[in-house]
């Protein structure tokens, strides 16, 4: 048992220190193209740092026919990490951290809200849905959502952008960094992240073996801690380099794209519909990532200008959920 906390440790060190790498680059591009923070951390930042759910949702309906541990990874890293945006308001100083946000954030947890709805949908109505060969209907509409979201989020950006004033504050960057360097560094610190994050699920699922907790629980709550890990750095890095919109960016980000994930993990699975197998654990966590994120958008809504403790009221709301999610999960872990 040795060798998969050691690979554990040594893949969450490389994650760590590239992680802060990705976000400094990518706040620089995200700056100096004109893409818009928020687009690139819901698109660019958040498809590299949900890759390992890619992976081992993947390797789990092929290899191991865990089809539980595979959506119990998407959906509970999508809990995990709303989770993240609680963290982020406590580390951040200047105030509630949904006071800080540019109002396209709004955008990626709405379009959230919509594709957790059809998940929801999927699951509880799968057995009067068409099925395409063995892929649902419901998985054809999540690429199909992903990509409006894309580029409903990429126009906003492009017209605020357009409007904003040209004088704005830019982060304060080495002078000899280029926009070339910055995408070459970028692209170099996301492959060892990637590399990293492969290998970190499958040392997860080792130790989370030993517990003797059902596929469900284990892959809501272990593995998919162990593939949130990118998207934990990645944002606290970024929050500490003042670039909020990519950190809470990658977050909702991290959540569509997730989705797609489960998409892709249902054509992976030939032997049916990938929902139609789920546990019926499983909806206790659609539910939970449903009430955290609209709680989010309250708070992006609401945008409380003080906090009268560590954190606002909208995440330490999303706090309390997510600990009530999770108690509910392990008492309904055998379903």
């Amino acid at each position: 048992m040795f060798i998969p906390y050691l690979t554990f440790l040594i893949c969450a060190a490389v994650i760590i220190f590239c992680g802060i790498r990705l976000s400094k680059y990518g706040d620089f591009i995200a700056e100096k193209s004109g893409i818009g923070k928020a687009w690139f951390g819901l698109i660019m930042m958040s498809s590299v740092t949900s890759l390992p759910e890619l992976v081992s949702g993947i390797s789990s309906v092929t290899f191991i026919n865990a089809p539980d541990l595979a959506i119990g990874d998407v959906v509970g890293s999508c809990m995990f990490n709303i989770l993240i945006l609680s963290v982020l308001d406590f580390l951040y100083k200047e105030g509630p951290i949904s006071s800080r946000l540019q109002r396209s954030q709004i955008l990626g947890a709405g379009f959230g809200v919509i594709i957790f709805t059809l998940v929801l949908a999927g699951f509880m109505f799968q057995q009067h849905l068409p099925v395409f060969g063995w892929v649902a209907l419901p998985s054809i509409l999540f690429i199909v959502v992903y990509l409006i979201a894309i580029r409903t989020i990429y126009k906003y950006e492009q017209k605020s952008n357009v409007a904003a004033n040209d004088n704005e504050v830019h982060s304060a960057t080495d002078g000899a960094l280029t926009l070339k360097k910055a995408i070459a560094f970028y692209l170099l610190n996301a492959g060892f992240v990637v590399v990293a994050a492969i290998f970190l699920p499958h040392a997860g699922e080792q130790i989370a073996a030993s517990t003797g907790l059902g596929q469900t629980f284990v892959g809501t709550l272990l593995i998919a801690a162990s593939t949130s890990l990118p998207e934990l750095v990645v944002s606290i890095s970024a929050l500490r380099i003042g670039a909020v919109d990519i950190a809470v960016g990658n977050l909702f980000g991290s959540n569509l794209f997730n989705i797609f994930i489960l998409a892709i993990d249902d054509i992976a699975y030939t032997r049916g519909s990938l929902l139609a197998v789920a546990s019926k654990s499983t909806l206790i966590t659609l539910l939970t990532v449903l009430v955290m994120t609209g709680i989010a958008i309250i708070g992006l809504l609401f945008q409380q200008q003080h906090k009268r403790w560590k954190m606002a009221a909208d995440t330490f709301a999303i706090l309390c959920v997510y600990l009530i999610g999770v108690t509910l999960l392990y008492f309904t872990r055998n379903m």
